[in-house]
Order: structure tokens, then sequence, then C-alpha cells
């Protein structure tokens, strides 16, 4: 078949992403957890970029070969920048280093604040998408935190007193944990010296100081909560923060008996882990031992699936996927994770296709996963192209185009390369003992935003699996 065939099969297939939605409504109550913060947003252009290079006397030697994945003073912002700008990656360094926030603050600026934190991103999604109930962890919510959440009934926080109120009205007097997103497009490009960057696809550096999420501070409030309601999903993120030099890794073995406890009250709940970009090793090697065995579910993107490959060992591996990023190569790593993990179920979004791997015994069928990723497609391309999820009509903005070529060509060789051609058609395959269901997915061209898009693939696509 060639691709407008292709295209109208899967057309037809995503004709059911409004039931789903539907069914999406009927779910009774989810939790999100642990971070949740104030994103300030800013577009940086390579000239902008080049200035900012010459000013603070940064030279084409120290852009090339970029090693640095973490700050050593304020100024590598920009060496970071450089690195994801030039190669089209995402990354989020963290900082405990007051000086790097008053620098980006004076250097870098905003064009506009947001919600940030994937327990926040999940938890306006969540609610936008009509979960009767979604209860989101903040453990700093003053109002101008509130401001970010959705003026929505039934998206809810802890006020100052412990009371379960709608999160937009809620105003704890506490000091707002602020992160900066800095965003760059496609094909953009400067010069340095005799070098010219260009940028190979659109994408963002995050700069983190939140002294909160990076001791994982608990709200007490939401700890009880858990501990004598039921929730059907608990979407948990906000590891990546962490620093072993921050006595991170007792605050992950501390974490695991909460988590266990509120599965123990509530033994049907499925457990998500969102891995996010983890800088120190030491912290995503716990988040791997500690947090991953405790969950039933794992989503993760090209970026986060190379971290694991190195911290695993598997250096070959992610050498090769580095060199050649494609889905063949990327199912290579999914199929290791899966078997190295023990977890039920793992998603890889990558560009244009996302995959998941489960267990036969995971709660939800592989057609189930199917439908939930192409809900997840039109919702994190309707963001994309939107800019921003504000009202519930706005999910399906992109609702009847075209999955993309570059899905549906990736796809294809996937196929191929597991000689499974029902793949291609169904989107479903088996492999040994598990199941993989796999989407082309719907590509926004010039997105306004990518902030929090990994986060809405992975949520979406759980909750929307039904």
């Amino acid at each position: 078949m060639d691709t407008k065939q292709l295209q109208s099969v899967w057309a037809k297939k995503y004709q059911v992403v409004p039931k789903q939605l539907e069914k999406v409504k009927k779910i009774s109550a989810v939790a999100t957890a642990f971070n949740t913060n104030i994103d300030a947003v800013v577009k940086i252009s390579g000239k902008q970029l080049k200035k900012l290079l010459e000013r603070h006397k940064i030279s084409e030697t120290e852009l090339q070969n970029i090693k640095l994945t973490s700050f050593r003073e304020p100024k590598d912002a920009l060496i970071a920048i450089v690195k994801c700008f030039s190669r089209g990656i995402a990354e989020e360094w963290t900082t405990a280093d007051i000086s790097v926030y008053e620098w980006l603050k004076q250097e870098i600026g905003y064009d506009r604040l947001q919600m940030g934190g994937q327990g926040g991103i999940i938890a306006n999604a969540m609610a936008l998408l009509g979960i009767k109930k979604v209860i989101t962890h903040t453990n700093s919510h003053p109002e101008l935190q509130a401001k970010q959440f959705l003026d929505l009934d039934n998206l809810l926080a802890f006020d100052v007193n412990g009371q379960l109120k709608k999160a937009a009205a809620i105003a704890r007097n506490e000091p707002p944990m602020i992160h900066w997103i800095i965003e760059f497009d496609k094909g953009d490009n400067f010069s340095l010296g005799d070098k010219t960057f260009v940028c190979p696809k659109s994408n963002r550096f995050i700069a983190t100081y939140d002294p909160l999420n990076m001791n994982l501070a608990v709200n007490q409030h939401f700890k009880t909560y858990l501990n004598s309601h039921k929730v059907s999903y608990l979407l948990l993120s906000g590891f990546h923060p962490l620093l072993k030099e921050n006595n991170g890794l007792k605050l992950i073995k501390d974490i695991v008996p909460v988590i266990k406890k509120w599965q123990k009250a509530n033994p049907k709940m499925i457990v998500h882990l969102e891995v996010a970009s983890t800088q120190d090793k030491a912290i995503r090697k716990a988040i791997i031992d500690d947090i991953a065995p405790i969950s039933q579910s794992i989503g993760l993107n090209e970026r986060e699936t190379l971290d694991l490959l190195n911290v695993l060992g598997k250096k070959a591996l992610s050498q090769k996927i580095e060199k050649e990023m494609t889905a063949s190569n990327l199912f290579e790593a999914l199929l290791f994770l899966k078997n190295r993990l023990k977890t039920p179920r793992i998603q890889l979004h990558m560009f244009g296709l996302y995959m998941t791997l489960q267990d036969s015994s995971f709660p939800r069928s592989a057609d189930d996963n199917l439908k939930g990723m192409m809900t997840a497609s039109v919702v994190a391309s309707s963001k994309a192209a939107k800019g921003a999820l504000i009202h519930s009509k706005d999910v399906t903005t992109t609702l009847g185009q075209s999955v993309s070529e570059v899905g549906l060509k990736e796809l294809t060789a996937l196929a191929e390369k597991l000689k499974a051609p029902e793949l291609i058609k169904t989107g479903i395959c088996t492999v040994g003992d598990y199941t993989l269901s796999a989407t082309p997915t719907i590509l926004v061209e010039k997105p306004k935003t990518l902030v929090g898009m990994g986060d809405t693939i992975s949520s979406v696509s759980l909750i929307g699996g039904r």
C-alpha cells in the first residue's frame, strides 16, 4: 500500500477517538504527583543566542562536542542551550545555586508564564478531558501558581487547612517555584567563529531552580488523602530534579513505602511513572531500581530512553540509536528495558510514532492501548497547534488530519524488522511474550509549543485506553 492508502486506513482507525474521550469522562478520580511549578517560557533565536554568547565571552571551542550535563556556573545555561539547539534535543538541568535563577531572570527573561511540572501539566490535561475528580499535589501553591491551573471545578488541590478545593481558587502563603523553558525552532541558525550551528528540530532546554521539588517536599494533606480515598490512576513524576549530593537517594528510598501504602489502600489503582530528563546518573539509577518496580506503567521519550540505556551499561545500543534515531533501533531499547525493568507496560513516544510494549496481564488490552495512543496523538497535536488547551473543544483541534508520513515510514520499517506485516495496518503484533501497540501520529508542522508534550502523550495514552 502507498502512503495515501495507509493514511486512509489510519484515518478510519482514528475515528474511535471521540468515543474514547467520552469514556474518559467516566473515570471517577485520578491523582497526579509530585512536581507542580510555574514555567517561564521564552523563545530564543539564533541571532539572540549569538549575542548572548559573545557578550559572555563563550568561545566556539567551548561549543564543540559539548559533554556538559549540569551547571558549573550560571552562564553554562548558554552552553546547554547551544547543545540542545544544535542537536534538536530536549534536556533539563537542575541547580541548587540561586545565582543561576538570578542570572536567568536578568539575562534571559521570559515571554509568558504557564503551568509547569509533570504533575501540574498532567492535572490540567486530565481535568480538561472531563475526569470527574483530579487531585493534584502542590508543595507550593501561592496565587501565582493557582493562576496556572485551569479554572475547573473538577481540578482540586489542598488549601492551607487541608481542605480539598478548586486548585485555581487556592492561595497559600508560599513562594512560587519558577522554571525556565527556553525554546528554539527548526531551521534557525547562527555562526560563531568559523562554525555555523543549525537547529535540526524544534525543541527546548529547561533550567530548574526549585528548592521544594529538588527536596521532594510532600504535601501531608495529599499524603493522608491517598491513604483513605480511591483513585483509578496515580500519575507519578518529579524525581528527576533530585541530586545525589542533595540527599536525593534517601528521598527516593523514603518515598517508596509512602507509595506502597497508597497502593495497599487502593489495590486496583494503576501507578504510572513518567521518567523525565534526569541528569544525575545516581538518581536515574535509583528511579530504575526503586520507583520502576512499584509502577505498573512507564512513559519515556527518545532522550530519556538513551539516558536509561547509558546508566544500565548498554553503551553500544545507545550509540547505535544516537547514530540512527529510528523506531527499529528504539524498539531494541524498549524491549531491553521491558525485560530489565519487568514493568507490565512501557510506552516510548518518538517523533511521528508511539510504541507500547506490555504484558498480557496488564489490565488494559493491546487494542485499548492503541486507542489510548491515538487519543493522545490528537490531544497532543492539538496542544502543539493551539499552544495551550484551555477549553474542552480544544483537545480535538487536529482530529481528522492525516497521520504523518514520517510515522508511517517508521511503522513500516519496524514491521519489517519484526517480520510482522500486520503491524502496518492494525497497529498490533506479538513480540515474544509481549504485545506491541504502535501508532503513527499527527504532527504539526509549526508547533506553537513543545512544553509538556511528552507528559500529555504518556498520560492520555494510558487513561484514554479503555
